[in-house]
């Protein structure tokens, strides 16, 4: 089993979906969160500089979602089959571009609440109208077991619900998908030691 070290900042946000990665599959790492003031003497160190960063036996792999591809790689997670694998990366994706349309990091907060309002009012219902519809009465968003689109799911929905509480009050489907995923005992168990923090 190689080695395996996580770098990212003492919150939830990027690297989330690779910590429930690890509870899931029962792999050992080292989680090393990093505070802001130590941020950019660690940023001029990575080729990219961003994080999180996932170093294995020494090799630092960088992007959260390619980074999650890798950990689930011949797993259920991925998907059983090639169609059900090309799925979850879609739905993964999904999730993704409406995430990064937000603006985490500006500055001017009254600009950063408009935007957040707008993209939470207008957009947001859209994609959880599509979402709601492509999971229909099914218990996973892809084929019959859990997969890490359907974590992404949860751990995206968690971030998003702290600032819009009653976003799926429309999708109690959508709910349920979140509280099954949160009842699976690996996870159950992460969410209840992880630190506790706003993101």
């Amino acid at each position: 089993m190689p080695n395996y070290k996580l770098t990212y900042f003492n919150m939830r946000g990027r690297a989330e979906i690779i910590r429930y990665i690890f509870a899931y599959l029962d792999i050992k790492y080292e989680d090393h969160r990093i505070e802001q003031a130590d941020w950019p003497e660690v940023k001029s160190t990575l080729p990219f500089g961003k994080i999180p960063i996932l170093e294995v036996d020494g090799l630092n792999l960088h992007q959260s979602l390619a980074i999650a591809r890798y950990l689930t790689k011949n797993t259920d997670l991925a998907g059983k089959t090639d169609l059900e694998q090309c799925q979850v990366d879609a739905i993964v994706d999904t999730l993704d571009d409406f995430m990064s349309r937000f603006p985490w990091a500006e500055k001017n907060q009254n600009i950063k609440d408009q935007m957040f309002n707008e993209l939470l009012t207008y957009d947001g219902p859209h994609l959880l109208q599509d979402l709601d519809t492509y999971l229909g009465e099914r218990e996973w968003l892809i084929g019959n077991s859990v997969t890490w689109a359907d974590f992404y799911w949860e751990i995206c929905s968690t971030t998003l619900l702290v600032f819009k509480p009653d976003l799926l009050n429309m999708h109690p489907r959508l709910v349920t998908l979140r509280k099954k995923v949160q009842a699976i005992p690996a996870i159950t168990d992460w969410i209840q030691r992880r630190p506790q923090t706003r993101l």
